[in-house]
């Protein structure tokens, strides 16, 4: 009798065994094999095309070729027609070196083409009228990768740039009113007071090299951006707050390397890259959750981390995202998006504004023109038109945010295309800022004057300018980025004149967002009273 119950345990056990294997089996091939092949299968057939992918791969293999066989070659080519050495050295067409299979893929199937990341099925549009329905589309159908937390899960986790549906939309109510424009113009003060102590740094360095010193502006721009977030959205410094920014920095260096990789299809394999990661994370929680505790043993202003600690109260459980998640997601999101992204913009325009010595003498022109000795306050940064127009335009080729993507939870249609559920859309936005038949002939170059009737004037279609992003997912904190833009730039100019140094190597890169690989260094002086 036992070994008959032995034998008919075995059996049990072997069965669910062989059951779960089948179900396991059955699930890869879906994942793997029949869905991906419906999706391309439906839009094949309305004249989409696209390389042909491999499996389990897709078109990762050639994509890495590609990238691989553009790393040896420079994009300091000739970008302008006058004599300038300086801004010849420079061009900005630097994202046909970092992605030269759109540029291919695009050359040879249209603007709208169909690749493959391993399963997943990606519709690739540069077609202008495609991607300006998907900007005006506000559906909750389309919405942001569910790859994009798998993949950067450790730097947004499900805050608001990675989630969906009802969780974004809650998050999105409490974050954005704290950014809109009118208390944002509240935060004036003290981003010139941060600004203040770095010029002040500055200052000392000229003098200690020399009257003419080199400076990797980069880094002090990224450390003041940190410590204006801080203070408008955290009442903290950056000196309190500096564990968590360097914890975040470090996430995003190594999360970026393998972002267009293999690598970042293996995340949940305990390599010693994921176990740094996975560290990294811990340590960022632990910081966040922290500060989150002593904020909640005192009585703070009402401001954005107050907001987000009010909004997890109300959040319930809401899909099964706990309350500290909650809060330290958003607040990763923040430290990362809110000043990374404008410090980087902020150092692209000073190397733009050096390699073009008369757009930085009218903007310098411009900001003592309008400012005199008097405090900097927001109706003054309203008047600053050449400077708005010579942001733009650095915004135009050196946008932060390199594609907008989106995912499609149920079948849709743009222009008479039908796009099956589960197809990611992606919209290369540097293809977009630099094509000569939306912004004319001179596309590839620094223009500023073409901004002079404001972005709707710019180009053939107002669409196709999306630094911010685009739809409804439109940045958040957009107003405060270009505010802090404004006041970093006309504090400097107002202090210091710059050129190019030689110590510069171009070479713009993707670690999640657009960053100058080897910084940004320039020569400062001060400026003539």
């Amino acid at each position: 009798m036992e070994a008959e119950l032995a034998v008919a345990a075995k059996m049990v056990v072997l069965s669910v065994l062989v059951g779960g294997l089948l179900f396991l089996f059955s699930y890869l091939c879906e994942l793997l094999l029949l869905r991906p092949k419906s999706i391309r299968s439906k839009l094949e057939k309305q004249g989409i095309r696209g390389p042909c992918p491999t499996f389990l791969l897709g078109n990762l293999a050639e994509q890495m070729r590609l990238q691989s066989k553009q790393q040896g070659q420079s994009i300091a080519t000739r970008t302008d027609d006058d004599d300038d050495d300086h801004a010849a050295s420079v061009s900005h067409q630097w994202y046909l070196k970092i992605f030269p299979h759109i540029e291919q893929w695009r050359n040879e199937y249209g603007p709208i083409f169909l690749c493959s990341s391993a399963h997943m099925q990606q519709l690739v549009i540069t077609d202008m009228e495609v991607v300006k329905e998907i900007s005006l589309c506000k559906s909750l159908v389309l919405g942001n990768p569910s790859v994009t937390s798998k993949v950067l899960g450790s730097l947004l986790g499900e805050g608001i740039l990675a989630s969906n549906g009802s969780m974004w939309d809650h998050q999105r109510k409490i974050i954005a009113p704290e950014l809109y424009l009118d208390k944002v113009k509240g935060m004036m003060n003290l981003v010139v007071d941060s600004t203040t102590t770095m010029l002040r740094t500055w200052e000392n360095e000229v003098q200690r090299q020399g009257e003419l010193a080199e400076i990797r502006v980069d880094d002090h721009l990224r450390n003041l951006s940190a410590d204006v977030i801080s203070k408008a959205c955290f009442h903290s410094n950056y000196h309190q707050g500096k564990e968590i920014f360097s914890k975040i920095r470090k996430l995003q260096e190594v999360l970026g390397k393998g972002l267009m990789g293999i690598e970042a299809l293996t995340r949940w394999f305990p390599t010693t890259e994921n176990r740094k990661i996975w560290m990294l994370e811990k340590e960022t929680q632990s910081l966040i959750l922290k500060v989150v505790k002593q904020r909640s043993e005192g009585s703070y202003e009402k401001d954005l981390l107050q907001m987000l600690l009010e909004g997890a109260k109300s959040s319930g459980d809401l899909n099964g995202l706990s309350h500290n998640k909650f809060i330290v997601d958003n607040c990763k999101t923040i430290f990362f998006a809110g000043h990374e992204t404008t410090a980087l913009v902020a150092s692209w325009s000073l190397l733009l504004l050096a390699l073009h010595p008369d757009w930085q003498a009218r903007a310098r022109a411009e900001v003592l023109e309008i400012c005199g000795d008097k405090p900097l306050d927001a109706d003054m940064l309203r008047q600053m038109k050449v400077l708005t127009m010579v942001i733009q335009e650095v915004l135009r080729l050196y946008p932060p945010v390199l594609f907008v993507a989106r995912e499609v939870f149920e079948t849709i249609k743009f222009k008479n295309i039908t796009i099956p559920k589960g197809t990611l859309l992606q919209i290369p936005i540097p293809f977009l800022h630099q094509n000569p038949d939306l912004w004319g002939s001179d596309a590839h170059k620094f223009n500023p004057e073409r901004f002079t009737n404001g972005i709707v004037k710019a180009c053939k279609s107002p669409q196709a300018y999306m630094p911010f992003g685009a739809g409804s997912r439109i940045c958040v904190g957009q107003h405060l980025a270009m505010i802090e833009l404004k006041v970093f730039l006309s504090m400097i100019l107002s202090k210091f004149c710059f050129s190019f140094s030689s110590a510069y190597q171009h070479s713009p890169a993707y670690n999640i967002i657009l960053e100058p690989e080897y910084g940004i260094i320039l020569q400062m002086r001060r400026a003539s009273p």
